[in-house]
């Protein structure tokens, strides 16, 4: 199976590299100034464990050709349309595994390449870009769920499980991935909510007299535009997010506040917004994610 991964960022950077030390054939599509970087110095993962240097096999779009299996998507969520059109001289046949935040990108790749074309993917992950351009993995976190969102990919869906599967970081195989990506979802849209709108992390946030009830209380609201979209996010699966939100002396951030607090574009639309819009077919009353998703507009110079 021949993998195309478009970035080398946090997500597809590190995965990407995994994926190579596992045996799997891959290639990274890049902008030119990632590449020049990477060509010159190979892609550097680093870990508290350790770092590591491998020399990828890269490619622009203009030297693109239809000969890939699996096209994984890494972007973020709001160059997923530049990220299509750098691939069309490779997109003409192949199986798209997007791992974005949100769930919008998974219907507009359905309309553009027929929900046969498109697995779901969900990537859990903290990583960073160094200034010397290594992959920088931030916490123990490391993992992937992927899964087949039709029969047609289901062989593809399976070799890449097996591939995971050898490599270094945790995988999940999962049956239902469109509610892996809910379950996702509303988590990310707390965290990211409750972060920038305190500006703090998660500790310092329920260290204050109503940091714990607000971040439940959000939690809250995006559960129930899930469930007002057919999916409702499972007890134990809430527990355990609820439990994450509110820990006590937790270091835990969005990347959304980093991207925030760094002056760079963020993807609130993706996350925020495209939430609340799934909520307003069934007037879910969602007041604090509307509150949290103001502020980002604000600060994007959306006011």
């Amino acid at each position: 199976m021949k993998i195309l991964i478009v970035g080398a960022g946090g997500v597809g950077g590190y995965f990407g590299a995994k994926l190579m030390e596992a045996g799997a054939d891959v290639t990274f599509l890049l902008r030119d100034k990632r590449r020049a970087l990477i060509e010159e110095n190979g892609l550097t993962i680093e870990t508290a464990e350790g770092s590591s240097t491998l020399q990828p096999r890269t490619v622009d779009a203009d030297q693109l050709t239809p000969e890939y299996d699996l096209i994984i998507l890494a972007p973020k969520a709001y160059d997923l349309a530049d990220s299509l059109a750098s691939l069309r001289k490779a997109s003409a046949r192949g199986v798209f595994l997007p791992f974005l935040n949100g769930f919008d990108h998974i219907q507009t790749l359905d309309e553009t390449f027929g929900r046969d074309r498109v697995m779901g993917g969900v990537a859990q992950i903290a990583a960073t870009i160094t200034e010397t351009g290594a992959v920088k993995r931030m916490g123990d976190i490391a993992g992937l769920i992927s899964g087949a969102r039709s029969p047609a990919h289901e062989e593809i869906a399976r070799t890449f499980a097996d591939y995971c599967e050898k490599a270094d970081f945790n995988f999940t195989n999962a049956p239902d991935i469109e509610q892996a990506l809910w379950d996702k979802w509303v988590m990310l849209a707390t965290l990211a909510g409750m972060t920038t709108l305190c500006l703090g992390s998660i500790g310092e946030i329920v260290a204050t007299p109503y940091g714990a009830e607000m971040s439940r209380r959000m939690y809250g609201e995006a559960c129930a535009i899930a469930a007002a979209n057919d999916h409702p996010i499972a007890e134990k699966v809430q527990s355990g997010q609820s439990a994450m939100l509110t820990k006590e002396g937790s270091i835990f951030t969005a990347s959304m506040m980093r991207d925030l607090t760094g002056g760079l574009k963020t993807e609130h639309e993706h996350v925020l917004g495209a939430l609340i819009a799934k909520g307003a077919p069934g007037s879910v009353d969602c007041p604090l994610l509307k509150i949290a998703y103001t502020h980002m507009a604000v600060a994007a110079g959306q006011g």
